[in-house]
């Protein structure tokens, strides 16, 4: 119930206007409180195009196409919270039409495949609790999955339990790349997933509380980077904080999916604090025995915070200098700078 909790107490920041969304300009397409977001995306007649989302909270899927490209999707306002995007349905949840359940890409709020895609300053949220549905035991509730090349996050708010951001790619042969810069995502198991070339930039991580008796209760990250791609997951000058108690998550554990099973997960958290609420002296750990994390390309470089002091050093391996030279946002995206200059 916190979930529901949150996001109604966002409704006060909605405008109290409805209107039908409407172009000012073929450019730029308003969305207010009473419209669809999708009929908006829907509605974008060519590369470039805008959409404002008014204060509000709108609860519906939305999916950006491919051929929607070079499209922005923004706040009217700078403050994420201001608009929210929100729905609630997990991997297990049945269809309408009774063709069986989402899965976990399905059980998206928001899913993008379009490149040159951008969101700023926006809520994106799946607000699907296990307490309200313990019938369903394929519990993934995803608030955002996004493919597709150069898709720019900026101060946005991702909010979910397990798998909250599935960020991937189009195929395991595109390295599609993906920046998300001062964003916060929050969740419990596994809620930055993906085989995605994906840049964190001065985000923050929080896990949640629950209400479980085992540890670990769950990991940040799961990547699943195709073998071919020399750089998975980095996130860099951010900050790691928890809701549970000191030692109750892990960093990451590899994901190998059993439709992908040449993954050679990758993942790099470099200059970023992390607080007590991850284990310091066994960060990472296994999703299945046969892919053990030790074989991975799990790397750190000067983090700090008690959730980063080495205790055990075979459990935490951190790169050189030299190494560290190689894991930039320049080496990740390469010629595509939404960060601008270096």
């Amino acid at each position: 119930m916190r979930r529901r909790t949150l996001l109604a107490g966002l409704t006060g920041l909605a405008s109290a206007v409805t209107s039908p969304a409407h172009a000012r300009s073929h450019a730029t397409l308003h969305v207010r409180p009473g419209d669809s977001l999708q009929a908006a995306v829907d509605a974008v007649d060519g590369p470039g195009r805008t959409i404002v989302v008014h204060p509000g909270t709108y609860r519906e899927a939305v999916v950006v196409p491919p051929g929607k490209a070079e499209l922005t999707i923004r706040g009217a306002c700078r403050d994420p919270r201001a608009a929210v995007l929100v729905l609630d349905r997990a991997n297990g949840t049945p269809k309408p039409d009774g063709s069986g359940t989402y899965g976990t890409a399905g059980s998206a709020t928001f899913t993008s495949a379009a490149p040159g895609l951008t969101v700023r300053d926006l809520t994106l949220a799946n607000d699907w609790l296990r307490a309200d549905h313990p019938d369903i035991t394929g519990t993934q509730a995803v608030a955002a999955y996004v493919t597709g090349d150069r898709t720019h996050f900026e101060n946005v708010r991702l909010l979910a339990h397990q798998d909250t951001l599935f960020a991937d790619t189009t195929a395991p042969a595109a390295f599609d790349r993906q920046y998300f810069h001062r964003c916060y995502l929050e969740g419990d198991v596994d809620f930055v997933f993906g085989r995605g070339r994906s840049v964190f930039d001065a985000c923050h991580f929080h896990t949640l509380r629950r209400d479980v008796d085992f540890t670990p209760k769950g990991m940040v990250f799961a990547p699943a980077t195709a073998r071919a791609d020399p750089y998975g997951f980095l996130a860099l000058r951010g900050r790691i904080t928890s809701g549970a108690e000191d030692g109750a998550y892990k960093i990451a554990r590899p994901w190998v999916p059993s439709y992908e099973t040449t993954a050679w997960p990758s993942l790099v958290v470099r200059d970023t604090w992390i607080g007590p609420g991850i284990d310091a002296a066994g960060p990472y750990t296994n999703m299945r025995d046969a892919y053990p994390w030790q074989t991975m390309r799990f790397r750190e470089y000067r983090n700090t915070g008690p959730g980063a002091v080495v205790t055990v050093p075979e459990n935490r391996p951190q790169l050189t200098a030299e190494e560290a030279a190689t894991h930039t946002r320049q080496t990740y995206l390469g010629d595509w700078r939404p960060y601008g200059r270096p």
